[in-house]
């Protein structure tokens, strides 16, 4: 497997390898969104990824999701962050930081005020938020008027300047998984009917106008975006899968940002037609099998020698083996993750899986 070990340039970006650690949630900051010396080990531990991509971290207050989730929208969270990307670089490793609109995919008991999630459409998820007090439904998001669309847009923006002063390598837009970027893209979650719905060209418009504005304030060799074509998380649909991420790529070819990162849903087909229409570097969450759960090296072994992908990027592999590259190059064996301990508590589950001795 050593298409795994190849250098990659992504952007500007000099990675040592193609094995990417994907974002995953872990639950672990404080109830003010700010990271801990805990969540510096976990990603120091893991700096022989190519590159880490962070877990979901909200450029507002209102793009928050989750309980227990960090930002990047004050100074507190920045400073926070800086100690988790000194530890990384000490390490000789990259980080980017996944910056994540939840919109519609939150609850009034997050925020301050109270307040409604925003959505595209005042259409619920269907799904629920955990809390200490139980789960919670979510409620029927406030349509987004389009000064909120404008907010949201420079919150993005904002954000990843402060991700680049906490000292980031560069930022990745949350573009999958049911969320903010995904909720505008897919028609069962907008249907508005201004510029920002209806047609496939106004359903892009605001991934576009916010991968633009990040460009622009961080460089486009510092920006990638995070798609998840078909993807049905959050109560979401898309009818028209193929149409719809064809015009997004072309739309988005043209600003020469770093790497699309596509989480893949099933159908390699439509993988390999992404990758036939996106010009630039690609990096792909492979989707196991029902024998191969969770993705395995071998798989994304076989997707750098078929060409569908770049790079490749795994969740629950790199959560468990915080030193995946010496355990790929030994043949094993591997940590199984501990699901229990996925979400929240403390250092159990996170910062003390082993490493190959």
């Amino acid at each position: 497997m050593q298409e795994l070990f190849e250098p990659l340039s992504a952007g500007k970006l000099e990675l040592s390898n193609r094995l990417v650690m994907a974002p995953m949630t872990r639950s672990r900051a404080t109830e003010h969104g700010t990271v801990t010396e805990l969540t510096a080990e976990y990603y120091r531990q893991r700096a022989g990824a190519g590159l880490i991509i962070t877990e979901g971290t909200q450029p507002s207050v209102r793009g928050q999701g989750y309980i227990l989730t960090p930002g990047l929208h004050s100074d507190d969270q920045v400073e926070a962050w800086r100690k988790v990307t000194d530890a990384v670089h000490a390490e000789g490793g990259r980080i980017f930081a996944q910056l994540m609109h939840a919109g519609r995919v939150g609850h009034p008991v997050l925020y301050p005020d109270g307040g409604l999630p925003l959505g595209p459409s005042p259409i619920a998820s269907g799904e629920q938020l955990f809390t200490a007090d139980g789960m919670l439904d979510h409620p029927e998001p406030r349509e987004m008027t389009l000064d909120d669309i404008a907010q949201a847009v420079e919150e993005f923006a904002a954000s990843a300047r402060n991700a680049i002063t906490a000292g980031f390598d560069g930022v990745e837009l949350h573009g999958a998984n049911g969320y903010l970027i995904q909720q505008f893209l897919a028609d069962g979650s907008n249907t508005r009917t201004d510029a920002y719905g209806g047609t496939i060209e106004n359903r892009i418009r605001f991934a576009v106008e916010a991968v633009e504005a990040v460009s622009d304030a961080v460089g486009p060799e510092r920006v990638g975006l995070r798609v998840s074509p078909g993807g049905s998380a959050q109560g979401l649909s898309e009818s028209d899968t193929p149409e719809l991420y064809s015009a997004l790529l072309a739309a988005l070819a043209p600003y020469g940002i770093a790497y699309l990162h596509v989480l893949e849903e099933g159908d390699r087909s439509l993988t390999l037609r992404i990758r036939a229409e996106w010009p630039g570097t690609l990096i792909l969450n492979p989707h196991p099998t029902p024998e191969s759960f969770p993705s395995k090296p071998e798989d994304g072994a076989q997707a750098l020698r078929d060409g569908v992908a770049d790079a490749v990027a795994f969740g629950e592999l790199w959560l468990a083996n915080p030193d995946l590259p010496a355990r790929i190059k030994a043949g094993g064996p591997y940590n199984e993750a501990d699901k229990t301990t996925f979400y929240g508590g403390d250092h159990n589950g996170y910062t003390d899986y082993p490493a190959l001795t």
